[in-house]
């Protein structure tokens, strides 16, 4: 089995990975984590030195070859991952999406502590990180969508992402 969460930065991915990963026994994979590991550079220097497309591609490449080259996996997916090159549908034709959907109310709550650590909010000012959040969830929202599970209960029930991966 294959699962694939997806959705908006900060709505807690790699949180609920790692303990689906517990409870399933089964191993896990951050695909920013691994992209990192894999270019020796973090995610801001990616996008500083390279570029947002280098990094989309990287990233589209290191998702080819964990899904090819594992069995059974949990994967939390960088927020921006389903947006490009067909991911949503690679996922999708590879295993389980599920869609962490997470209020905007509480990704602006989260974020706003953490945008030094992601470079595309790092610059904005705390009153345009929710106007940011807004449009480019509305950008992407139509593809996480397309996950074969949703889970918008907040807080996430463990017992509940189970039983909805378990019954896609």
């Amino acid at each position: 089995m294959k699962i694939f969460l997806i959705g908006f930065m900060g709505s807690g991915k790699t949180h609920w990975g790692r303990l689906l990963s517990e409870k399933l026994g089964m191993r896990f994979f951050d695909l920013d984590e691994q992209l990192v590991e894999q270019a020796g550079k973090t995610i801001n220097e990616i996008f500083e030195t390279e570029g947002e497309e280098q990094f989309r591609l990287k990233e589209k490449e290191i998702l080819h070859i964990i899904t090819e080259s594992h069995e059974n996996f949990i994967m939390a997916c960088g927020g921006g991952a389903p947006c490009y090159f067909n991911n949503i549908v690679y996922m999708n034709q590879s295993g389980i999406t599920v869609w962490i959907h997470t209020p905007i109310k509480t990704l602006v709550e989260r974020l706003n502590s953490e945008k030094e650590k992601r470079p595309l909010i790092k610059a904005l000012t705390d009153d345009q990180l929710e106007s940011y959040i807004t449009k480019k969830f509305a950008d992407r929202k139509i593809y996480y969508e397309q996950a074969k599970v949703s889970i918008d209960e907040e807080p996430v029930q463990i017992e509940n992402l189970i039983d909805k991966i378990f019954h896609a």
